[in-house]
């Protein structure tokens, strides 16, 4: 039920569509005032990004809040190099996920393969990741979980550790794989603005 409930929130949205540099935007207008943008990957339909919006109790419009996606690096281009190195050397988290799987990946984690440890916490309903020599230490949830009222599976979690990057996967639940490719079926009937700047062609 709950997952229908949240279906039906998206399709009920105001969403306005834009095709920008290979990027089909979505920009969804809740009844109850909140926002969210999306961007597909044009080709392969992935998803790229996920921010929302909401607004204060004042009515005025709050930032935009990051679930998908590369995080930019809060003032970067005004960092001179050494600063931006430093910036470059912490742990970088971010997501970035797959058709089939939610995927967060974890940079700058210089430490042995053998020193992570990727678990469920159920009662907190999130993940939890730490190394055995509590050099890190990382908590965070899934919000589609939370949006369509799904449990979390041990079974669907796995991680791999390569090239300094701890790449968390958790196979996403077939309601979620449904309620996807019924939402990309709705998306297919917005009307979709071609921006200038997506059209440029150079030689």
């Amino acid at each position: 039920m709950a997952v229908t409930g949240w279906l039906e929130s998206l399709l009920a949205a105001e969403k306005t569509a834009l095709l920008q540099d290979g990027r089909r935007k979505v920009h969804y207008l809740f009844l109850d005032g909140k926002e969210m943008a999306e961007e597909y990957d044009e080709k392969t339909g992935e998803l790229l990004v996920r921010k929302w919006r909401v607004k204060s109790a004042l009515g005025a419009l709050g930032q935009w809040q990051l679930e998908v996606g590369e995080p930019v690096l809060p003032g970067a281009g005004n960092l001179g190099p050494e600063l931006i190195k430093e910036s470059n050397a912490n742990p970088i988290f971010m997501r970035k996920d797959t058709k089939t799987s939610f995927q967060w990946r974890i940079r700058n984690l210089p430490y042995p393969k053998d020193v992570y440890s990727v678990c469920v916490a159920q009662k907190e309903r999130c993940i939890i990741v730490r190394t055995t020599n509590k050099k890190y230490y990382k908590k965070f949830s899934i919000p589609d979980l939370d949006r369509y009222q799904l449990p979390l599976e041990d079974s669907s979690l796995s991680f791999t550790y390569a090239n300094c990057t701890l790449i968390i996967s958790y196979q996403k639940p077939k309601e979620i794989m449904v309620a996807e490719s019924e939402l990309q079926k709705e998306l297919k009937k917005v009307k979709t603005a071609h921006s200038s700047d997506g059209d440029c062609k150079t030689q």
